[in-house]
């Protein structure tokens, strides 16, 4: 069942999506060459209680995974697509990092995710990253009372394909609430005019996902939870809560 929030609940929502963004800020400033992957998910960690806030992402244990997810963000680097744990992997210049956190403040979720590169960066991991970043610009843009689903959809798709980008099946965004995952889902490709209709007060987590190889097949990591590419080609990932309302999509999880 699709919940639909009111204007004070997407206030409320928009409170724990403030403190994602900080929380991807600070990593983002913090991630460099030396820094491991555990001492990036340790700083989102100081920033989550600095504000009193819970992690979705902490023991969640969905039923595909072997284990508790253990951490507070997924740090997701180079061939990983998404899920990644954070581990004692030292970042090196030129890597590609997706970390993805949310939050949970007073009852309600906060959800997004950033790609960037360590460094300067290759050419061709700047290009993966504005077109991850142009895709979720597009499927927010659809993101308005009257369209559908397959809009949004269609709009995230789009652009991956047209740049040659793979999009891994089945994974794709969701609605967001009082829990991280709820109805209805956000795929990142599909046909417009389908699926259900957007109305006010629907909260969605749009996250396109792209694969430099273009394949679109990736392999569960034996830790049962990263997810890579079959080829070796990288990966980026962008995401954010967006509340439907009737001035237009608002943006939940930026600054």
């Amino acid at each position: 069942m699709i919940e639909l929030k009111t204007d004070r609940e997407i206030g409320e929502m928009r409170r724990a999506g403030r403190v994602v963004a900080r929380a991807l800020q600070a990593v983002r400033e913090a991630a460099g060459p030396g820094v491991s992957l555990r001492e990036l998910d340790r700083v989102a960690r100081g920033v989550l209680d600095a504000a009193g806030a819970g992690s979705p992402f902490l023991n969640y244990h969905p039923s595909f995974a072997p284990t508790p997810f253990p951490a507070v963000v997924c740090a997701s680097v180079n061939d990983a697509i998404v899920h990644g744990i954070p581990d004692d992997y030292r970042l090196a210049e030129g890597d590609l990092v997706s970390i993805d956190c949310g939050a949970v403040l007073d009852g309600w979720v906060g959800d997004a995710a950033v790609s960037f590169t360590v460094g300067a960066g290759r050419p061709e991991d700047l290009a993966l990253i504005r077109t991850a970043e142009e895709a979720l610009r597009a499927g927010i843009a659809a993101a308005v009372p009257g369209n559908r689903i397959g809009d949004i959809a269609h709009a995230v798709g789009s652009v991956c394909r047209a740049a040659g980008y793979g999009i891994p099946d089945g994974f794709g965004g969701h609605g967001v609430g009082r829990t991280m995952h709820e109805e209805p889902g956000v795929p990142n490709e599909g046909r417009p005019g389908r699926g259900t209709r957007l109305r006010p007060g629907m909260v969605l987590a749009i996250e396109p996902m792209l694969i430099a190889g273009g394949t679109d097949d990736y392999r569960p990591d034996a830790d049962g939870w990263t997810l890579r590419t079959v080829d070796g080609s990288r990966a980026a990932h962008a995401e954010h809560t967006v509340a439907i309302t009737t001035a237009g999509p608002r943006i939940l999880t930026a600054l």
